[in-house]
């Protein structure tokens, strides 16, 4: 009887196997290693949130922001003000929304600065002139 064959059969799945063994020793180093950065990620997360958590003890407590009137155009105008370098005035407000410059336009928005000043939201440093308050 010839046992060549059936040596040679098992000689290549040996091999395969062997190969594919190889194979997932490297994904598990690799993932050895991306588990190890990832427990470091988060230790630090941890510490940082515990950090951040003693340091919020320690502030003072901060009024709650006042609430917005429901209108599209109040966080558009906020960020106006967000990025001024100064005092703006209804109209200024109104052509960097994009409003055409009518008086109803202006007027509206004028309404709209005057109750973000009764919220505390903006001050009025001159008849008119508007700014973020500090």
């Amino acid at each position: 009887m010839n046992i060549e064959p059936l040596l040679d059969a098992l000689g290549l799945q040996e091999n395969a196997a062997r190969s594919l063994a190889d194979d997932l020793r490297a994904q598990i180093a690799e993932l050895q290693g991306r588990l190890r950065e990832t427990e470091t990620n988060l230790e630090h997360l941890v510490i940082t949130r515990k950090t951040v958590t003693a340091l919020a003890d320690r502030l003072p407590a901060q009024a709650a922001a006042p609430e917005l009137p429901d209108h599209p155009d109040y966080p558009r105008i906020l960020a106006v003000f967000n990025d001024a370098t100064g005092p703006l005035r209804a109209r200024d407000v109104c052509e960097t929304l994009g409003h055409e410059l009518l008086p109803k336009n202006i007027e509206g928005t004028r309404a709209k600065l005057k109750r973000l000043l009764k919220l505390g939201i903006l001050t009025e440093i001159d008849t008119g002139s508007f700014t973020k308050k500090q």
